[in-house]
């Protein structure tokens, strides 16, 4: 059955730019009330965000909190709950993504990586389950967001990788866990922007292309509507989508 949207209340972490943005506007687009999160990211990004999202003739506002610490989660919800009063969707996006040769990998390195790709997924789980539990119809759903760690090892980006093959295993326990009322599901990103220290020509990107059996890159709508598809569709949980072009199969 397909699930309506509209009023609902969603929570995207990391949701001023890139990816999350995406995310953020494809569920306005369905009437979602949205908290946009944001850490790293420009406060005017966050703002044309916000401003783009009530375009659309949703509620939303902004909060800015570093969920690599536990505080800052802790004052996430609390700024969540002073502005709704029930939560219907959750998408787990803000990441920190570090290249590092295996022997390189600072203790600093891995403690950030897993405290925001993580454990702060974790923390935002149990925290939103308990809102959602007690909804006027109690249930929710979770998206969290892989990436290519969770399909093998990735030896560029060896501490990276365990997070999100972490996430993919959290994804699953709280599938099974919080079920039947709340349903977790996550999405696994293939090529679809460039990262912030990629600075690829038109070319090296084409590339990149060539060797997705596809045979092109995706956009950050793609992952959007993906993430969509799995806040609608009822009978869907424990699931990892794929929006990879076919790349993990090679």
């Amino acid at each position: 059955m397909r699930i309506e949207l509209n009023d609902k209340v969603a929570l995207v972490t990391g949701s001023a730019r890139r990816i999350g943005r995406a995310i953020a506007l494809e569920l306005a687009k369905q009437g979602v009330n949205i908290l946009v999160h944001y850490h790293r990211s420009d406060p005017l990004q966050a703002r044309d965000t916000l401003q783009e999202i009530k375009s659309l003739g949703v509620d939303a506002f902004a909060v800015r909190a570093d969920l690599s610490q536990a505080e800052g989660v802790e004052q996430l919800f609390s700024e969540f709950q002073t502005h709704y009063d029930r939560l219907d969707i959750v998408v787990n996006n803000a990441a920190v993504f570090q290249q590092r040769a295996f022997l390189d990998v600072s203790l600093e390195d891995w403690d950030l990586t897993m405290a925001l790709n993580l454990r702060a997924p974790f923390l935002i789980t149990q925290r939103a389950a308990l809102i959602m539990q007690e909804n006027p119809i109690p249930g929710g759903t979770i998206i969290n967001i892989c990436d290519a760690g969770v399909d093998g090892p990735w030896a560029k980006y060896p501490h990276h990788g365990i997070s999100k093959s972490g996430l993919w295993m959290l994804t699953q326990v709280s599938a099974l866990s919080l079920a039947p009322a709340i349903r977790v599901n996550a999405v696994v990103p293939g090529p679809v922007l460039k990262t912030d220290r990629q600075d690829l020509s038109d070319d090296a990107w084409a590339k990149v292309a060539e060797r997705i059996p596809l045979k092109r890159t995706g956009s950050a709508g793609d992952v959007a509507r993906a993430v969509l598809y799995l806040c609608q569709e009822d009978h869907t949980s424990g699931a990892l989508l794929h929006l990879t072009g076919g790349e993990h199969l090679t």
